[in-house]
């Protein structure tokens, strides 16, 4: 499993926005339709919320992909 982290400048951010940020998709619309697939987790469980709020501490997975929010 291939771990990634992310440093939080704010609060929060988006699920769909973190997605695209960190490479998986090319636009926060494909994050959206990611998410919506099933294909995302938060904090292992799966997570069908387009815009969800993650926050430092969170982990998200992506198939075999963490990414660590700090």
């Amino acid at each position: 499993m291939q771990t990634t982290t992310f440093e939080l400048t704010s609060e929060f951010i988006e699920l769909n926005q973190l997605l695209k940020l960190v490479g998986f998709v090319d636009s926060g619309g494909a994050g959206k339709n990611m998410v919506a697939s099933g294909a995302v987790s938060v904090d292992g469980k799966k997570e069908l919320r387009k815009t969800a709020k993650i926050r430092a501490g969170q982990v998200v997975s992506v198939g075999d992909v963490r990414i660590n929010v700090r």
